[in-house]
Order: C-alpha cells, then sequence, then structure tokens
C-alpha cells in the first residue's frame, strides 16, 4: 500500500473508531464508505453493512439503498413501499484487496458472489450476515409491482491499492461478470469499476471537501442589496452549465444537495410526467424555460469574475423535481432547454429557512417535512456542541455538514437515529424503530422534537446510542443484541430512572436526566450498565432474536417487567 493511501487508511480508521483492527477489515471498511457514500445523503455506520470473514460469497461488503436510504433491516422495505408508495433501489458490492494490481480470478470470484447473491437458490454457502442482507433483497423483489422507475441498480466495486491500466485480459473479464449480471434481467442497470489508489484518493478528498462547482452564468441580473444576504442573481442557465451542478463527477446525481429540499424527489407523478414530455417533445422543449417555475439554488460561498460562476456547500432548495427530470433525460437535451434560476449566497440559517419555506409553498408541504428547518432542530445542533470534547455529540441536521470539519464519525447523529433512540428511551417505543416506523415520524411535532421540550433526554437518547455502537465495535457487547439495540436502551433507561419519565418540557425532566447522562458517560458505569440491560433483553428473548418476536409491543412490555422486578419498582 501506498504512503498516502496507507495515511489516508489511518485517517479513517481513527475517525469510525476501527484502529483495533487489522489493517485488511480496516481496508474493507475503508473501501466501502468511500464507494457507497456517493449514493447516500446521511452518515452511515460501515459495521453496518461489513461482512465477518467466512461464508461471504466472495463479497466484503452490500450496502442496500432503497429509496435513497441505507436498508439494513427488511422490515423497513415494507415501511418505505408504504411511505413512498415506491421502490427505487440500489446494491451496491464491495471486494476490497490491499494487493498492488488487479486479479482476473479475484473479478471472477466476485462476479460469481455477486451472481450468486441474487438466486432462489444459491449455491455458496452463506454467512449470517449475507443471509440477512439477502432477506433484504428478497423483500425488495417481493414487491417489484412498486418497480416505478424500473428495476433496481447493481454496482459493483473491486478495490485495490494498485492502478487500473484496462488491461485487455482484465477487461474483458469485468465486461464478461457485466454481461453476466444484465443476463439475468432483474436489473436496469449494472455498473462494475475497477478502482486503484488514485480514483480512492479522489474519492476520499470528494468525503472530506464542500461540494464545489465552476460554471458559466452570463444571462443574469444582480439582485438589489437585501439584509443577511451576501449577493443574489435572477437568470437563465443554459442546460449543459446547469447539469455541471447536478453531476457527481461519475455520472450520478448529487444525492447531498438535495438534503434541504423539503418534498425530496417524488419519482414520475402526474406533473414529472408532464415536465419529462415536454423535454422529450422537440417542438416543445424550447417552451421549458417558460412553462417552468425553476430552481432556486442556496450556496454558502459564491465567487465571480466575468460571467465564471464559483459556488462552493450548496443546496437546491427549490426544485428538486426539475432537477432529477432534467438529470434523467440529459441525453435528449439540447441547447434550446434553458433554466430559470434564482441563485443566492447567504450562511444565515434563518435567511436560509424563510427562503425555503416560502419557494415550497406551491404545492402541499407535510409538517415533519419541515423538520431540518425547525428552531427546535438548530436547538439540539447547537446543544450537543456545549459539552466537553470527550462527550461531545454532533448532531447532522444538513446532509454531512461535519465531513470537512475533520468530526468522527461515530460521533455523529442524524435525525433518523435520533428518533429512534429518543422514542425507545422516553416514549417506550423500541418496537417502532423499523416494523412500524412510520408511526413514529407522525408524532413528530407532538411528542418528539416539539419546540419547548428539554434538550436533555434527545441528549441523553444520542449519547446511549452511542455508547451501544461503541461497544458493539469494540466487542464489549454480542452482535448478536443489534436487532435489539433499543430494547437494549430502553432496558437501560429503565435500570437507572424506573417509572414514567416526567412531562418533556417540565424542569422535572432535566432532574431526571442527570444520573442518565452521568451513568452512560462514565466508561465502566456504562458497560456495566449496558451489560445489565442485554442480560435483560436476553432473558426476555429467551436467546429468540427474530425481528418477528422482538420487534412487537408484548416484548416490549415483557422487557419492561423484567425490570421493574430487578428495580422493585412497577410500570
Amino acid at each position: 500500500m501506498d504512503r498516502i493511501t496507507s495515511s489516508l487508511l489511518e485517517e479513517f480508521s481513527k475517525e469510525v473508531g476501527i484502529t483495533k483492527l487489522p489493517e485488511d477489515r480496516r481496508f474493507e471498511h475503508f473501501a466501502t464508505y468511500l464507494t457507497a457514500s456517493r449514493f447516500l445523503s446521511e452518515t452511515f455506520d460501515t459495521t453496518e453493512v461489513v461482512f465477518g470473514a467466512g461464508g461471504d460469497t466472495g463479497i466484503d461488503a452490500v450496502a442496500i439503498v432503497v429509496n435513497g436510504a441505507l436498508v439494513t433491516d427488511p422490515e423497513i422495505i415494507e415501511e418505505l413501499a408504504e411511505t413512498n408508495g415506491f421502490i427505487d433501489a440500489t446494491f451496491i458490492f464491495v471486494q476490497a484487496e490491499r494487493s498492488a494490481g488487479f486479479e482476473t480470478s479475484k473479478i471472477g470470484q466476485f462476479g460469481f458472489g455477486v451472481a450468486d447473491f441474487f438466486k432462489e437458490n444459491p449455491t455458496l454457502p452463506r454467512s449470517e450476515a449475507v443471509t440477512a442482507a439477502a432477506e433484504i433483497m428478497t423483500e425488495i423483489y417481493d414487491r417489484s409491482s412498486k418497480f416505478t422507475r424500473g428495476n433496481p441498480v447493481c454496482r459493483a466495486f473491486y478495490v485495490t491499492t494498485g492502478r487500473w491500466v484496462s488491461d485487455a485480459n482484465l477487461e474483458a473479464r469485468r465486461k464478461a461478470m457485466v454481461e453476466d449480471l444484465e443476463a439475468m434481467n432483474i436489473f436496469r442497470e449494472v455498473e462494475f469499476l475497477c478502482i486503484g489508489a488514485d480514483v480512492i484518493q479522489r474519492l476520499f478528498y470528494q468525503t472530506k471537501n464542500a461540494i464545489a462547482r465552476d460554471f458559466t452564468f452570463a444571462e443574469r441580473v444582480l439582485v438589489p442589496e437585501i439584509q443577511g444576504v451576501k449577493e443574489a442573481y435572477l437568470g437563465l442557465l443554459p442546460i449543459n452549465e446547469f447539469l455541471t451542478l447536478l453531476d457527481d463527477g461519475d455520472g450520478e446525481i448529487l444525492k447531498g444537495i438535495f438534503y434541504d429540499n423539503v418534498r425530496d424527489w417524488q419519482e414520475y407523478n402526474a406533473v414529472n410526467t408532464e415536465i419529462r414530455a415536454t423535454l422529450q417533445s422537440k417542438p416543445q422543449r424550447a417552451r421549458f424555460v417558460l412553462m417552468n417555475n425553476g430552481v432556486t439554488i442556496i450556496a454558502k460561498t459564491l465567487r465571480t469574475t466575468g460571467n465564471k460562476f464559483h459556488i462552493e456547500d450548496y443546496q437546491v432548495v427549490n426544485g428538486c423535481q426539475t432537477s432529477h427530470v432534467l438529470f434523467d433525460n440529459r441525453k435528449v437535451l439540447d441547447e434550446k432547454v434553458v433554466i430559470p434560476l434564482r441563485l443566492i449566497a447567504t450562511d444565515d440559517e434563518e435567511v436560509i429557512a424563510s427562503i425555503v419555506k416560502a419557494t415550497n409553498r406551491q404545492t402541499e408541504v407535510k409538517a415533519e417535512q419541515l423538520l431540518a428547518l425547525s428552531d427546535f432542530q438548530k436547538q439540539i445542533e447547537a446543544y450537543f456542541l456545549t459539552f466537553e470534547p470527550t462527550a461531545r455529540l454532533f448532531y447532522e441536521r444538513r446532509s454531512r455538514q461535519y465531513n470537512s470539519q475533520g468530526v468522527e464519525k461515530t460521533r455523529i447523529v442524524t435525525p433518523a437515529s435520533l428518533i429512534r433512540a429518543y422514542a425507545s428511551c422516553f416514549l417506550e417505543e423500541p418496537h417502532r424503530t423499523t416494523r412500524t416506523y412510520g408511526a413514529l415520524l407522525a408524532q413528530l411535532g407532538t411528542k418528539i422534537f416539539v419546540l419547548g421540550d428539554k434538550l436533555d433526554p434527545y441528549y441523553y437518547a444520542a449519547s446511549a446510542l452511542y455508547r451501544i455502537e461503541f461497544q458493539f465495535r469494540n466487542g464489549q457487547l454480542d452482535a448478536k443484541f443489534k436487532p435489539a439495540r433499543y430494547h437494549v436502551l430502553l432496558a437501560a433507561r429503565l435500570l437507572v430512572q424506573p417509572g414514567d419519565p416526567p412531562r418533556s418540557n417540565s424542569r422535572d425532566m432535566e432532574k431526571f436526566c442527570v444520573p442518565l447522562i452521568k451513568s452512560i458517560w462514565d466508561p465502566g458505569s456504562a458497560e456495566h450498565l449496558l451489560g445489565d440491560a442485554a442480560a435483560i433483553v436476553n432473558a426476555a428473548a429467551a436467546g429468540n432474536f427474530h425481528r418477528d418476536q422482538i420487534r412487537t409491543q408484548p416484548f416490549t412490555e415483557k422487557v419492561k417487567k423484567m425490570c421493574a422486578d430487578r428495580t422493585g419498582k412497577s410500570k
């Protein structure tokens, strides 16, 4: 391994807390993060998708992305299908080798393993982790009627520390693998890439730096000075210039730039179908500029030199639907297509929030879709940063907002993980974290993320989740408890503070959380507490951690009763 790649691997290993793993295992996590993060807008834990040794069918990792979210549990598929009304799936396979070159035999083994993964009757022996991933795959294909955009996408990455030079034999083997997968007729697209040290380094730097683009914006007018806004322009942007703002450099649409857009991509509903029809019709294509409301982009940094514009850390806050339809149909577009564009440079969060709310009024937006813009979200973000470094967590209110700050990825808390942890610890609903996660989302603004709530319970819930994941990574807690991790969190809270929590907006809630926070941030106390909580969950499960048993309210009630018996305080 060259010195640069080795150095980047060491930096990554420290950030995600895997320094104790052997180098080959750390490289698997590194390669998986670099390849899969391109298709995800939120920070994710590679330990959820990298397989252990043995029975891995020649595959080191499988990341399954459905409707933009990383899925690690089969039950989430049904939830996503019901919530979104469609399934858009991408299967990402990774094989990582520290060798200084690429081998045809390894490509063949990898390709056979990927193909075997999708077979109803596989020929290769499967580990428990591969079997679990295959269950998710089966749940997806069982709902093929929801493939409104087309069949799933298959992406395979063979990563080494060597250099890919398109050797004829290697290229032939790579193409054969693609053809074999395409012949299965279950994918709308198959991609196989051989990645060497140069691409590894480029991908790593992309994860560290804010997204930046250069483009030509000639047809524009400068908006008069506005308080809180550095600069703002209104104008018309040619389609080829606009597409450079959406492309990730490898032919995929950038995921992270739409995070602040409150409606996200709605697939080809009636409106988007009309937009597509307009773009695909030569007579109507030129009228697009008159028929579309355009796109609003907010950038934290903007520099201009004549007609040349440079923007960094930007978001498409209105025009998500338009952007996706344009990108999806880019091969049929020509210079007649022009995009109405509002370009605003500001780092004032209040200004950003007001623009997003105002520009998204033309169609219905549910209250929970404004989650990332709410004052309460900002309070959580600021509150987490007030703790001393050893107990500090980082709330990722905006997509990958801490990537360029050198923050330990294990300390980053996403909205989805905080919702699950808080609901488990204080609403006592760990069974809803996967099977009926939609029921938790329905409580946003009424029982979760309520303006006026004390922030202490959210910090404790995030801290408890951080601590249990730390114990999983370091082998202090058996991995068999992962499916029941949220029940363990509930049990831990009940062991320290039995009974019902006080009102979430009361001073009593602050006092209630003091011993909880103290216990979870003391390493010895936390290890003992989570160990006791896991023992209770283990006894309640009687060794059976299948989701059909533990993802139910009766199981939650059983855990609560056993905790009450332990503490001598009934629920």
